[in-house]
């Protein structure tokens, strides 16, 4: 990991026109993985909440081994909480080749830069997105197929915007779930707390506390 993170502080000042001198980069990538080393204590005790989530939230689990061992949701979490403390070092790359990785193993694709707190757990997760300045909250439960995205811009918008670090994701807050297929969009939009989001909605707009977001049934319809 050391060698990696070297590595790419190098790439990172090729590709932007700065100059890193080797010792310059020794340091930084010497930092970072001593910092992470000193916070795997703190990333255990929120991966045993995460567990006790999916333990809770899936009748069909049957201990902490199988969840840790085969879950896709667990997997992916455990790389991002990882990758999250290296992105938050400004680490480059290597948080987002983490997430990458998870994503090719799990479907799940949370970018290293959410901030996701405590108890989380994604339930099957294939097809679940979750983008670079989403904040998700306490004991959140979100289900396959789940977005919570930005509002798509044209080209010219991208480079000001990525630049001013504005946020570009939706707020999750606590004790939020979120059923399949649902796409939660904007910066400005926040699910409040103890909201429930049922399956492929599409919302733009904030969810006031304690609320149920649901689409109409449809026609009834019968064979001929």
């Amino acid at each position: 990991m050391y060698e990696d993170i070297k590595t790419y502080w190098r790439a990172y000042s090729f590709d932007h026109g700065e100059s890193a001198s080797h010792e310059d980069s020794e340091q930084r990538a010497k930092a970072a993985v001593d910092h992470l080393f000193d916070t795997l204590g703190s990333i255990r005790d929120t991966l045993k909440l995460d567990v006790d989530a999916a333990l809770n939230g899936d009748p069909a689990a049957k201990g902490p081994t199988e969840i840790i061992r085969s879950y896709p949701g667990f997997t992916a979490i455990l790389l991002y909480r990882v990758a999250h403390e290296l992105y938050k070092q400004d680490v480059p790359y290597y948080p987002r080749e983490l997430s990458e990785y998870a994503h090719s193993k799990t479907g799940i694709d949370i970018h290293p830069g959410a901030q996701i707190g405590d108890y989380f757990f994604i339930d099957h997760g294939t097809g679940v997105v979750i983008g670079e300045t989403a904040i998700i909250g306490n004991n959140v439960r979100i289900y396959q197929g789940v977005t919570l995205g930005a509002r798509s811009l044209p080209k010219r918008s991208i480079g000001p915007l990525r630049a001013s670090k504005k946020k570009r994701h939706p707020t999750i807050e606590d004790n939020v779930i979120i059923y399949a297929g649902a796409t939660i969009v904007g910066g400005p939009t926040v699910i409040g707390k103890d909201s429930i989001i049922y399956g492929s909605v599409f919302i733009t707009d904030s969810v006031p506390e304690k609320t149920q977001v649901y689409l109409l049934p449809p026609p009834h319809q019968k064979m001929a």
